[in-house]
Formats: structure tokens, C-alpha cells, sequence
């Protein structure tokens, strides 16, 4: 079929944003889902942010959605959720504005433009102002994360949460993670001397912690608060995927990788049933991450050489009531660095190539766009699949971009839907100049996605 003729087909298929400013369109296709996925070509697009907050509200607001967990740290995301769920004892956090500012301090790791943006805060003081309106805690919507790098930070948040309700098993969370000694605070390190000998790696020692967390809380018939003793397991999850995912860096990017999403996959399964606790039915969620995450990999360059995503694992273990939509631009700007711990830079996004999925999107000519790629699955017409998809993390080169940031997929079976923003604006960072923080090997290298 030629290009034009593909072309028409697509047009027919599309819903133009101009005409659908709420989002019914993709709405109606999510249906009953209680598991929604919503992509990101950037990490730095104003764009994708404010969409996915607008769909993220009318699923919360009117399909009754339990949380939002998103592709940052596990802590960092708690404070978020403190404030926004009403359950922070602070002043500050009590107000309102204040509070919003001070919820998004904790994410201080590169790259903090991620989430300390505008965008980022206009979507927290939605959600507390929303929970605030339910006397119900059951009813308020949390923010989670779902990402594994806080190795010290979840340790430390183990051991003060066991001072506070054993201080006996305190002590023995103390013993167990001091093998790392002062190597946690740099995790990169001490992956590098586990893996090659250079030391022992301290894996007994985190599994056993997460073991022992896990007993005490079920032998308690009536935790103190069920929701702390939840976070305190899963900060002790973070740090036995951590240590392994660490060691795992040098052992291939696909392992560490790998590792990585069936993390994210496994955390979003526990707050799932977590979540189903309280209200007798599994957790509705929606999830923020780049399309790298939530496409399926299966469709893609990636899996075909041995790399699994959290969006492929959702599917597999989800099946229906999953949805995963991508989100692609052709050009215009994006916050992102030109190195790690680089200062954070608003860059010209070049034009997409003539080879991509993202030009034939911009050629249909109706500029913003949702496209139900699920229903053209049958559709033997519309050939997508073999063709290039852009991927720009908290790094962009564009004068390589071609190796640095283009691969090829499938989309038509990689995601349910896409929306498409044909001229893209950078995100608006809190911090416009960010110093740089001293890492030795920067995590998700060389992408940062």
C-alpha cells in the first residue's frame, strides 16, 4: 500500500486534539483498564506532562483510579504522597502551597528537572486539593514510585521506621546493612568491587532484612498503621533489587536493565494488592514513564536482543485490563543535559526522520493527534512496524541522534494508543541552573531513560 493511501487510513483512524481538548476519545479506549500506562518520548516535554496529568485526573476523578506511581524513587515519591494523602504531620505540609513546594525537595538526585517542574507541582496541588475535598482516606489518591536507585535512603527509612514500632529489630537492620559500610551512599562503587572481587557483596544480608520485615509484620495481627509497614517493606524490596541491580551494572546493560523493570513490574504489583486491602477490589493505577518503559519491548529492537520492560510485563501478567499509551513529538524544544550531572539545558528537538514512526504521524497533517493503534492491528494496509521511534532521556545529542537516540519498533503492537504533539515545548524546570552532583557512573547510561 502506498504512502498516501497509508496516510488516509491513519487520518480516518485519528482523533485531532484540537476537536477532543478533554480526551474522550482516548478515555473511551482505556474502557475498564484498571491498569493505565501512559508513555513520554522525553523526559523534559511540557506536553507530555500536561496530558498525561489531564487523562490522570479524569481517571481519578471519574473512574474512581487509586494512585499514580511514576518512573522515580520510591522515597521521593513517598513525600509527594504524605502530603498529597493529607497524612503529613507538618505545618508546612498542611499548607497547602508550601507544602506542594516542599513535597518535590526530596528529589535531589540528577536529573531533578524530572519532577521539580512546574508541571510536576501544578499536578500535586491538584491531587491534594482533591483529597482534601474526602474525608475517606480510603478515597484519597496516592503518588508512589516505582524506581530502585535509592539504596541508602530506603535503608535509612527502614531503620527509622523500625526504631519507631521495635527498636530490637532496629538494631539487628542496623548490623545487616552496615556491610556496605560507607559504600551505600555510593552505590556505583561498591557494585564495581562486588562484582569484581574487589570485596563481598552484601545480597545475604538485604534479602534476609526484607525476610525478616515481612514475618514481623505478618505476625502482627493489627500493625500500628498498615500503610507504614507497607512502605517500610517495600523501601527494604528497594534495597535488595538495588544491591542486585548495582552488581548487575557490570555484567551488561541488558541484565541491569532487566532488572530494573521487573523492579518497577513487581512494585506495581505489590501496591496493586496493597491497595486492594483497603478497598476489597485490586488497585486501579495509573503509571508515568517513558515509552521506553511502558511500550512493550517485545515489539521493539530492544527485545529482540534480550531486553523485557515493565510494559511487556504488565501485559503478560495483566493481559485486558492493562492499556499503554505512547506519546511522540516531531520537533520543537525539550529540557534535557548534554552529559550526566550535567546542568539541565532547553534544546532544540530536531525534525523527525523520513524513516520514523513520529514523521509519519506529523505527515498526516492534522498536527496534535490520538491514534487507537490497537484497533489497526488487523489493518494488513498499515505497515508501522520496521520503521524508526525516537527516544530521548534525560540526555539528548542530536548531532547523533540517529545511534544516540532512534530505534525501531513496532508501535501498532507496541502500545494500545499514541498521542501524537506534533511542536513540543520544554518543561519548566524549579531549578533553572542546576549544579551538577558527582557520580561515577551514571545509572541508566547511555540513554538516562
Amino acid at each position: 500500500m502506498s504512502d498516501p493511501a497509508m496516510l488516509a487510513v491513519l487520518r480516518g483512524a485519528c482523533t485531532p486534539l484540537a476537536e477532543d481538548p478533554n480526551f474522550d476519545a482516548v478515555l473511551e479506549q482505556i474502557g475498564d483498564a484498571s491498569l493505565v500506562l501512559l508513555g513520554e518520548a522525553t523526559h523534559g516535554t511540557h506536553e507530555f506532562y500536561r496530558h498525561r496529568a489531564a487523562i490522570s485526573k479524569r481517571l481519578i476523578a471519574e473512574k474512581g483510579f487509586d494512585a499514580i506511581a511514576v518512573e522515580a524513587d520510591w522515597p521521593d515519591a513517598l513525600c509527594i504522597d504524605r502530603h498529597v494523602r493529607l497524612r503529613s504531620l507538618s505545618a508546612r505540609d498542611a499548607d497547602e502551597e508550601a507544602g506542594a513546594h516542599q513535597a518535590l525537595t526530596s528529589f535531589q538526585r540528577f536529573p531533578r528537572w524530572m519532577w521539580r517542574n512546574k508541571e510536576t507541582l501544578e499536578l500535586v496541588r491538584w491531587l491534594h486539593h482533591h483529597n482534601a475535598a474526602r474525608a475517606d482516606h480510603s478515597k484519597r489518591a496516592g503518588f508512589y514510585g516505582l524506581d530502585l536507585y535509592s539504596l541508602q535512603r530506603s535503608m535509612d527509612a527502614v531503620v527509622h521506621y523500625l526504631e519507631r514500632v521495635d527498636p530490637e529489630a532496629a538494631r539487628r537492620a542496623r548490623a545487616r546493612y552496615s556491610c556496605f559500610d560507607h559504600m551505600a551512599e555510593d552505590p556505583q562503587r561498591y557494585g564495581y568491587a562486588a562484582t569484581f572481587g574487589l570485596r563481598g557483596d552484601c545480597e545475604d544480608q538485604v534479602v534476609e532484612q526484607l525476610r525478616q520485615l515481612a514475618e514481623r509484620d505478618r505476625r502482627m495481627l493489627a500493625p500500628h498503621d498498615a500503610d507504614e509497614a507497607f512502605f517500610a517493606e517495600q523501601n527494604a524490596r528497594v534495597a535488595r533489587d538495588a544491591e542486585a541491580y548495582y552488581r548487575a551494572m557490570f555484567q551488561g546493560r541488558n541484565t541491569s536493565w532487566n532488572l530494573r523493570d521487573t523492579h518497577m513490574a513487581d512494585t506495581l504489583s505489590a501496591l496493586r494488592e496493597h491497595i486492594a486491602l483497603h478497598k476489597g477490589r485490586p488497585g486501579r493505577i495509573i503509571v508515568w514513564a517513558h515509552n521506553s518503559h511502558i511500550g512493550d519491548a517485545r515489539r521493539t529492537e530492544m527485545g529482540e536482543d534480550g531486553q523485557l520492560n515493565l510494559g511487556q510485563l504488565v501485559r503478560e501478567r495483566f493481559g485486558d485490563a492493562s492499556y499503554l499509551l505512547g506519546f511522540t513529538t516531531h520537533t520543537g524544544t525539550v529540557c534535557a543535559a548534554s552529559e550526566w550531572d550535567g546542568p539541565v539545558e532547553k534544546k532544540r528537538v530536531q525534525p523527525s526522520r523520513q524513516d520514523s514512526v513520529e514523521h509519519v504521524l506529523h505527515a498526516c497533517g492534522l498536527g496534535d493527534i490520538f491514534l487507537p493503534v490497537r484497533a489497526l492491528r488487523e489493518r494488513r494496509e498499515v505497515k508501522l512496524g520496521g520503521r524508526l521511534e525516537r527516544a530521548i532521556g534525560v540526555i539528548y545529542l542530536p548531532h547523533s541522534e540517529r545511534i544516540s537516540h532512534y530505534f525501531h519498533a513496532d508501535p501498532v503492537r507496541q502500545f494500545d494508543g499514541i498521542v501524537h504533539v506534533d511542536s513540543s515545548h520544554a518543561v519548566t524546570p524549579l531549578d533553572p541552573m542546576e549544579p551538577a552532583i558527582e557520580t561515577h557512573e551514571p545509572e541508566t547510561f547511555p540513554s538516562g531513560i
